[in-house]
């Protein structure tokens, strides 16, 4: 499985890239994408609303089954990955670039909480 060694890491399979002091985006893992297959739809967060650590904010489905999306961080989302809508398999071909959501986060003590590339790779190891 390939681990960006840019990112933070989720205990629910998504990474969290970055962008502003404040401002990140999200998707999920290469090891998700593998385990669910080929990605057909993705029910995205709302635009707007509040994400609470932990909690589900959406959903990937594949031929195999679905899989509820955790907020990686509590915050409010500020954009989503339309393309996704049409091709949900980006996230199959490039599970890196492939984000679903952008939003800021409300509370920065959280990310002491995300794992580190090394760490995630134990958990899935």
């Amino acid at each position: 499985m390939k681990i960006d060694t840019d990112l933070f890491y989720s205990n629910h399979h998504l990474w969290v890239r970055k962008i502003s002091e404040t401002t990140f985006e999200s998707g999920i893992t290469d090891y998700a994408q593998d385990l669910l297959g080929d990605i057909v739809f993705v029910e995205f967060p709302t635009l707007g609303a509040q994400l609470q650590k932990d909690l589900t904010c959406g959903l990937v489905e594949s031929v195999k089954t679905g899989s509820d999306l955790h907020a990686p961080l509590s915050g409010v989302v500020t954009a989503l990955n339309q393309t996704l809508e049409s091709h949900p398999e980006n996230i199959n071909d490039a599970p890196y670039k492939a984000w679903i959501f952008q939003f800021e986060a409300t509370n920065l003590a959280e990310l002491a909480s995300l794992l580190k590339p090394q760490d995630y790779k134990t958990i899935i190891s």
